[in-house]
């Protein structure tokens, strides 16, 4: 039921598409969820449902953006290591079918581990001979969104005007705020800096502990997403300056990947890495 009231938020957010395909691997009472959302998602937005694997086919082909949040989430004790073994096969599966029924589609991975689901499906990709480095990417704005809201909070800041970028990898101390990059320039103490960095690291494990075996973040990650995804659609579109932070496959930092800062409005709706343009300062 989370799952789909996060479905919900989601769809209702993105403004820029024309038509959205939701996929859900059990019936249950999940087309009576899309029904709900084909009654309350704006006029020009149509919205189809569709179960299980017979109907993968129908639900990708013709998509130009795929976004994959399948899997199972994370229950307190566990690490995003731990979802490995489940999610890595559902990751596999569904980028095989994106491969086969939509291959030009641009790929935003949730999954976790989104620094493990990512290099899995790039892997599923070339051995297809699809692979472009430039159409997958693992969505990692949750990360950023927490640091706007927390960094906001701590400063007293109009939270509608602050930008902190966030690279790294999607996990633990993988997380790399770069608060020194934060829009509107602020100071931190050393304190401040450490505090908030923590926080911003663990703010996922605090959320299942909260949820005591309940799941993981749905709203907010339905909100991260949907965000993701209306940058993606309108840089498709030709808007300009859309940036965003993802989890790609990087030369910058010497690593095969990591979160980095994207420009999204490319010509042919292709992705292009910006390399690190704000970041004229050091970490």
């Amino acid at each position: 039921r989370h799952h789909s009231f996060a479905a919900l938020a989601l769809t209702q957010l993105l403004t820029a598409a024309a038509s959205v395909a939701v996929l859900h691997r059990l019936r249950q009472k999940h087309s009576a969820y899309y029904l709900v959302l084909r009654h309350t998602t704006y006029l020009y937005l149509q919205v189809s449902a569709h179960v299980g694997d017979a109907e993968l086919e129908a639900c990708l082909k013709g998509c130009e953006l795929v976004v994959i949040p399948a899997g199972v989430p994370r229950k307190p004790g566990m690490t995003r290591d731990d979802l490995f073994n489940i999610n890595a096969g559902i990751v596999m599966n569904l980028v095989g079918a994106v491969a086969k029924h939509c291959p030009n589609a641009i790929v935003e991975i949730i999954s976790n581990p989104v620094n493990s689901t990512v290099p899995i499906a790039s892997e599923v990709l070339k051995a297809a001979g699809v692979y472009d480095p430039r159409k997958l990417l693992g969505v990692t704005t949750l990360d950023v969104v927490r640091a706007n809201t927390f960094v906001a909070a701590a400063k007293g800041l109009d939270l509608k005007e602050v930008d902190v970028p966030v690279i790294g990898g999607h996990a633990g101390a993988t997380i790399l705020p770069l608060l020194s990059q934060t829009v509107p320039s602020v100071s931190f103490s050393d304190a401040e800096r450490k505090a908030l960095t923590q926080r911003i690291q663990e703010a996922g494990t605090e959320v299942v502990e909260a949820k005591a075996g309940a799941g993981s973040a749905t709203l907010s990650m339905a909100y991260a997403a949907a965000r993701m995804a209306e940058s993606t659609l309108l840089g498709m579109q030709g808007e300009p300056n859309m940036y965003e932070c993802a989890f790609v496959q990087s030369d910058v930092s010497g690593t095969a990947a990591g979160a980095s800062l994207l420009n999204m409005t490319c010509s042919s709706w292709q992705l292009c890495v910006d390399a690190f343009e704000r970041m004229q300062t050091p970490v």
